[in-house]
């Protein structure tokens, strides 16, 4: 009876501590969209987006799928990122992909794109 009823706390403990899905993809970077979504080499763009934060987001790049290009971030916050077109892109279309911070980094590219004229 004894052993039950300390099972049963202990499940209960882990229910109420352990993250739950939902809860774990909350503070998941996420890019909504670029403004403007053309720029020169040098320009600042501004990305919108949710947790984008320093202590979730530690760089950003453009990236044409063979070739990742370090963009230089000069304003965060949690909903906006702003960033300059580094100067060895070369002219094109390009996704952009952020590099989580964090014990685990991870590169995800995102569904927003920026032409570089």
């Amino acid at each position: 009876m004894r052993s039950s009823l300390i099972l049963a706390a202990l499940i209960l403990l882990i229910a109420t501590v352990a993250p739950t899905p939902a809860a774990a993809q909350a503070a998941f970077p996420k890019l909504n969209e670029v403004t403007p979504d053309t720029g020169k080499v040098g320009d600042v763009l501004t990305v919108a987006g949710e947790n984008l934060e320093a202590s979730t987001v530690k760089a950003l790049f453009l990236t044409d799928g063979k070739t990742d290009y370090k963009t230089e971030i000069t304003e965060q916050t949690a909903t906006t990122i702003k960033f300059k077109i580094p100067a060895d892109v070369k002219p094109g279309r390009f996704s952009l992909m952020i590099l989580t911070a964090g014990n685990d980094p991870k590169l995800i590219e995102q569904p927003v794109k920026v032409t570089v004229e």
